[in-house]
């Protein structure tokens, strides 16, 4: 394969050219913060430019239907067979996509960098310093959607400790301290800090991915951009259509902040009462029912898996995540897995997700196996 042809190679000036003169743009989109964002950059930009446009949204164990006929199709963060140009497969999609809006005319640089952010947890060197050219810069304390800082503790998906999904727990923790003040937020991130690498059930991961969640920068429409990135990756899980509403700024941020407390919820709560299993570079946790899995894989692999390799199973519905391992593979194989019990599957070298049609115990076997 030439690099022309690989995903990602496409220069910016010729995705800006052939999205600027296409007749009508159809995106497909993975279901995650930063592809998300990255459609919504180009979307504005091409709003400015009076180019048409449908988005849809499609879970990488879904194949996306054509329901319209367009000039341009352009993949997000995932493979369509029919894209014309792929963006965010071989890396973050935001930052190449913030670089084609402004080529187009559109700057909107939050949305850049809390896509970039839900991406990889950090924004990249280049944005961060146009960030902070424009006074988005960091400060002391963590990463909030939202001014009460106990209720963005107990919800937050950035991190997994043992408060996440407690108020009592984080009420206490939080008591007495002026987030107006800059020591008692320095205070709040080391408590923070403290609680994960103190957890006994935590691994040294965790200690390096709660960085993350402290010291953030400041700005966009929800308080931070890590807490605007953790709204857009919880919301786009949840309700697809509103993620990109909520992106696009259609939609005030109580109704993005309800998505984002019940999903994260469902995932606290998935994380404690999974059954676990741990095999040769692989971790497993089984759930009832169909919890947010992906979410539940990202902060398994984050903060709770000794193993690089994670695997998320509920009632008919998987997700897996490798960490550190961009050859990893784990697309094909949870695609793999899923064809043998009449399911769907797909993904990206770090990403899958999968439906099936089998008793977990049986998925987990197979997955095992293609690995």
């Amino acid at each position: 394969m030439s690099a022309a042809d690989r995903p990602d190679a496409q220069s910016l000036d010729d995705i800006a050219t052939r999205l600027r003169d296409a007749g009508f743009v159809r995106f497909v989109v993975a279901p995650d913060g930063d592809s998300v964002a990255a459609v919504s950059l180009l979307a504005s930009a091409l709003d400015t430019s009076g180019v048409p446009y449908q988005i849809s949204v499609t879970p990488l164990s879904e194949r996306p239907e054509r329901s319209t006929d367009a000039d341009l199709t352009v993949a997000i963060g995932r493979s369509a067979t029919d894209a014309a140009l792929t963006i965010g497969v071989d890396g973050p999609s935001s930052p190449r996509a913030y670089a084609v809006a402004t080529e187009l005319g559109s700057d909107r640089l939050a949305l850049a960098l809390a896509g970039a952010v839900a991406a990889d947890g950090h924004p990249g060197d280049e944005l961060a310093t146009r960030g902070a050219e424009r006074g988005i810069e960091r400060r002391p304390g963590v990463a909030v959607p939202t001014t009460d800082r106990a209720d963005a503790l107990v919800h937050s998906t950035l991190v997994h400790a043992p408060f996440s999904g407690d108020r009592t727990a984080v009420e206490s923790a939080v008591a007495g301290l002026d987030f107006d003040g800059t020591e008692d937020r320095r205070a709040l991130a080391s408590q923070v800090a403290l609680a994960v690498g103190a957890d006994p059930d935590g691994t040294a991961r965790g200690a390096s991915r709660v960085e993350r969640f402290l010291r953030p920068l400041s700005g966009g429409p929800f308080e931070t951009i890590e807490g605007y990135a953790d709204v857009l990756d919880a919301t786009v899980r949840e309700q697809p259509g509103l993620a990109v509403a909520v992106a696009l700024g259609g939609v005030d941020n109580e109704t993005a902040l309800d998505i984002w407390r019940a999903h994260a919820r469902a995932a606290h709560a998935t994380i404690r009462t999974a059954r676990t299993g741990r095999y040769d570079g692989l971790f497993v946790a089984q759930c009832d029912g169909q919890p947010p899995v992906g979410t539940v894989a990202r902060l398994v692999a984050e903060f709770r898996s000794p193993e690089p390799l994670v695997l998320v199973v509920g009632d008919g519905i998987a997700a897996a995540r490798a960490v550190g391992d961009e050859s990893a593979a784990v697309g094909a194989a949870i695609e793999q897995t899923a064809t043998e019990f009449d399911g769907v599957g797909g993904g990206t070298a770090t990403v899958g997700r999968a439906t099936f049609d089998t008793d977990p115990t049986e998925f987990v076997a197979a997955f095992k196996e293609a690995v």
